[in-house]
């Protein structure tokens, strides 16, 4: 079950977790606005996905989520073991809560039929539940940067050479026999096509599937030590400079990766973990950095802080949403249209020309979900799992 708990505005200020709410809660905003175009023939390109290879703005806004979802347990980890709470019952209710999160994600899947027989299993909560129940276990095992860092570098290099060194089934070698990451014969997606038929987001393969979790968790472990950072006793200057500088390095990183092992966030490639978490470690800088010192943010923040305090909320409130408005259809109308039809076709794409009706459809989306969130921010309410 969820817990509601009322605190004061005290509890989630402060300067560096502001910055940290501000940037999730941007985040957040921009991941209902990517999920819910009006119409994707159409929509600009950076609210798509790559197909394949490559990457858009849109494919970096969840490895961002789970890269702040990495820095925030360090600042929560930390609060309650001041408080002496043990790490035992810490990784008891960490657990509690991911399993929470995964069915979350999986009842949200089968919404509203339930098709139990073809129900997706993996998803974005889920895969949000095993990173964070996963860096949480090795950062109460072991809190020492060099730790952390040498898991991270062994999870994306360990998972390199499984996509490129194992042979495939009947013997063929990415690189020698066909190309390093074709779209089906990987082993991301033969492990998912073995262990779960036909209940795959892409009917092949799954964007969230099992193997390429492992490299998943190295986002968030970056983002664990970008908070183990943070909580140094360094200037806000020269934290944000530093990050800024190690931003650009990860950038560039993976960058060079990319020559042998393209960024793809479909398979969530080692090259695409380090230049993704580059793009957010930049971008906390900039956020900390924007921060004003007496730990409250300006006016500019106010929106993305109140998604920020409460995102999985959000998230969880936007995928419903989204399934009412392509489920219910408009009673009497002939063709029959669906709710997001109707108001698409009626308010957006009768106005505004393609793309723009798309664009627009989206932004007015995202708004209706801000309402709800912003009435529970308003009187203090931060729903917990």
């Amino acid at each position: 079950m969820t817990t509601m708990q009322q605190v004061t505005a005290s509890a989630v200020s402060g300067k560096r977790l502001s910055s940290i709410d501000v940037l999730r809660g941007f985040t957040l905003a921009v991941m209902i606005l990517v999920n819910t175009a009006g119409e994707w023939d159409h929509a600009y390109w950076p609210l798509k996905h790559s197909v394949w290879n490559g990457c858009t703005p849109t494919d970096l806004v969840f490895p961002t989520f789970l890269f702040l979802t990495g820095t925030s347990l360090v600042f929560s980890f930390r609060s309650r073991l001041a408080r002496g709470v043990g790490k035992r019952e810490l990784l008891l209710h960490t657990l509690q809560r991911s399993v929470i999160l995964f069915l979350i994600g999986v009842v949200l899947n089968g919404l509203p039929f339930f098709p139990l027989s073809t129900l997706r299993i993996y998803g974005v909560l889920q895969r949000i539940a095993l990173c964070y129940l996963c860096a949480s276990a090795l950062y109460l095992w072991n809190r020492r940067p060099a730790f952390l860092l040498s898991v991270t570098a062994l999870l994306l290099v360990g998972y390199w050479v499984m996509m490129r060194w194992i042979p495939l089934p009947g013997g063929m070698l990415p690189v020698r026999d066909l190309p390093i990451l074709d779209p089906v014969r990987n082993w991301v997606a033969i492990i998912d096509r073995w262990m779960l038929p036909g209940r795959l987001y892409e009917g092949t393969r799954d964007p969230e599937g099992l193997l390429s979790t492992l490299p998943a968790i190295a986002t968030v472990l970056l983002g664990v030590l970008t908070g183990l950072w943070l909580q140094t006793q360094r200037t806000i200057q020269e934290k944000s400079r530093w990050m800024l500088i190690a931003g650009t390095a990860l950038i560039a990183g993976g960058e060079m990766w990319n020559i042998w092992f393209p960024i793809n966030k479909k398979l969530w490639t080692s090259s695409y973990v380090l230049f993704a978490a580059g793009i957010a470690l930049v971008a906390l800088a900039l956020c900390t950095w924007l921060i004003k010192d007496d730990g409250t943010a300006g006016r500019w923040s106010y929106p993305w802080r109140v998604f920020g305090t409460n995102a999985i909320t959000a998230y969880v409130i936007s995928e419903v949403l989204a399934i009412i408005i392509y489920v219910v259809h408009v009673p009497g109308s002939r063709p029959p249209i669906t709710l997001k039809g109707y108001i698409f076709t009626h308010f957006f794409a009768s106005v505004f020309p393609p793309g723009m009706d798309s664009l627009l459809f989206a932004i007015a989306f995202v708004a209706v979900c801000f309402v709800p969130v912003w009435i529970l921010y308003q009187r203090r309410i931060f729903i917990k799992i």
